[in-house]
């Protein structure tokens, strides 16, 4: 699919972005072992959630859409005790699905095959792996235990105590899961701190659950179906954030945003920058933190991005990258090598794509330098179906001068199918598929 994207005189409209994705996938996947029934609303419709939903299902958790709401999921809990599956698991391609799984199959008395697309088939798997091995799980990956599919052999899980190499909140969920079904306590020791939205849903749900700074140690424990309301995922309204600050004439609001401080990080690096951001009306949605956001037309600074700050903001960088380039001075964007295993080289697809449009700016590597206040030119972009490359494509393109045609366009529908909808509300006109 080809979109073509103009720039526009002005952008503003209020906004809602779609449930969490993060946070989404957790709700179905912990329901699914826990005890009962549960409605999970505003979930995301993303293709990513609904990998998962499909795997749950071939697990005999019965889990389905309402007709009248395609957001709102309701999930019947197994109990812990799912069934072995006929065929294969395809968590498409959604790193969550098949690394949190992962945890949960590690601890069942089954065989199951867990794959997906090419893209996730060539992501890193070795750093769940390794620890779900020393808790006991018998797993074999593709090229020495490093790639998917996984065969997984699962039951007689150990806890361990475990310093995690590098700061990912999908290993550390991962491991969380097969700790409640280990013997014994587990205990992870993060060298940074990440999104906690699995140990927050765990201990709403009852899990065994103490946190101490980075370390977090989970006992066996049995879950309790909770009914959750899903807050809208920041990392999609990061893409309106920066649009709404780095465009001249423009005022932005995001509503029922999800604003976790293990998320939030984007608003934190924005503020450096000079953004003008409000957080209105603040309140509580699924028990996390949420808030409506403001955003208007701001003179942003160029600063530096490195250090602990990078684990939280990793999906945003990209379109941080943009912000960037409108940005006085230089952005130093460092210690983000991980944004090269991400559904493509996100650190190479950027660099690329931006000079391209124009932009004076050199890549690193684990991260890229930008030379701000540059004047982008629209032009014909590539994807790499990458959804977060496109839509930083899609927001630098409204500042470009002329029109700017986005190759690969429909992997928008993996995290925010609406994204082009709602690109052409703020912008007041018809965007042109």
């Amino acid at each position: 699919m080809l979109q073509r994207v103009v720039s526009v005189d002005r952008l503003e409209g209020t906004l809602s972005p779609p449930g969490d994705k993060s946070i989404s996938h957790r709700a179905i996947l912990l329901n699914a072992i826990a005890r009962g029934p549960a409605r999970i609303t505003n979930c995301s419709t993303s293709i990513d959630c609904e990998a998962t939903v499909a795997c749950i299902r071939k697990l005999g958790v019965l889990a389905y859409h309402s007709h009248s709401e395609p957001s709102v999921v309701t999930v019947e809990g197994a109990g812990g005790l799912l069934w072995e599956p006929s065929m294969l698991l395809d968590a498409g391609n959604s790193g969550t699905t098949l690394r949190l799984l992962s945890g949960i199959l590690a601890g069942q008395s089954f065989f199951s095959v867990v794959t997906g697309d090419h893209s996730l088939r060539h992501r890193p798997m070795a750093r769940i792996i390794e620890p779900l091995k020393l808790m006991g799980a018998n797993i074999q990956g593709r090229h020495d235990d490093a790639l998917a599919p996984l065969a997984i052999h699962g039951g007689g899980l150990h806890g361990i105590d475990y310093k995690l190499p590098i700061a990912s909140s999908q290993v550390k969920s991962a491991l969380l899961l097969a700790g409640l079904q280990a013997s014994s306590p587990t205990t992870l020791r993060e060298p940074a701190p990440t999104r906690n939205h699995t140990e927050n849903m765990l201990a709403a749900m009852g899990a065994d659950i103490a946190i101490d700074g980075n370390t977090v140690m989970i006992s066996p424990s049995t879950l309790n179906a909770q009914d959750i309301r899903v807050p809208g995922d920041i990392s999609a309204a990061a893409f309106w954030m920066v649009a709404a600050a780095t465009h001249p004439n423009a005022t932005l609001e995001i509503s029922g945003v999800g604003v976790n401080p293990s998320r939030a990080g984007v608003l934190e690096i924005l503020r450096r920058m000079g953004a003008d951001i409000q957080m209105n009306n603040p309140r509580e949605e699924g028990g996390e933190p949420a808030a409506d956001i403001v955003v208007k037309s701001s003179s942003l600074e160029g600063i530096k991005i490195s250090g602990d700050i990078i684990p939280n903001v990793i999906d945003e960088l990209p379109v941080l990258a943009v912000a960037a380039c409108f940005a006085r001075g230089t952005t130093v964007i460092r210690d983000a090598a991980e944004l090269r295993l991400k559904e493509t080289d996100r650190i190479t697809a950027m660099v690329q794509e931006l000079r391209n449009m124009g932009a004076v700016i050199q890549e690193l590597p684990d991260g890229m330098v930008i030379e701000g206040s540059a004047s982008l030119n629209g032009t014909t972009c590539q994807s790499y179906g990458d959804h977060r490359v496109a839509m930083a494509l899609a927001v630098a393109s409204l500042l470009a001068v002329g029109e700017t045609v986005i190759e690969g366009a429909e992997c928008v529908s993996v995290s925010y199918p609406e994204f082009w909808e709602h690109l052409e509300t703020v912008t007041k006109r018809d965007v042109i598929a």
